[in-house]
């Protein structure tokens, strides 16, 4: 159950940053409000899960796997490419996050 609660933790912070750059430096509305209410739904869920994990194992699951969903995003929707050295530095990051899930015994308190 902690793990569902940060996957949606990290899929509304996703929004919320996909929606920041829509936003374009909130001078659209629309986009700006789904900032502030998917970094809020964001922020909650993550303090939840904060409840059964190690707060330096959640916040890595969630900021790593923010930056990968992010970075994914940028290059379908936003055309932003991704050189060699991004690619790597991005399978280093999931790979962080495998051996942590799969290894660590400090995920959960």
């Amino acid at each position: 159950m902690p793990y569902l609660i940060l996957i949606l933790a990290v899929i509304a912070e996703t929004i919320g940053t996909t929606a920041l750059q829509a936003s374009q430096q909130f001078t659209r509305l629309a986009p700006s409000v789904t900032v502030v209410v998917a970094y809020g739904i964001s922020f909650f869920l993550l303090g939840w899960a904060l409840k059964y994990m190690a707060v330096g194992v959640a916040y890595a699951i969630w900021s790593g796997l923010g930056i990968v969903l992010i970075a994914a995003i940028g290059y379908a929707l936003f055309g932003q490419k991704l050189d060699l050295p991004a690619l790597l530095g991005l399978s280093m990051i999931l790979g962080g996050i495998l051996i942590i899930h799969l290894f660590s015994q400090s995920a959960q308190h």
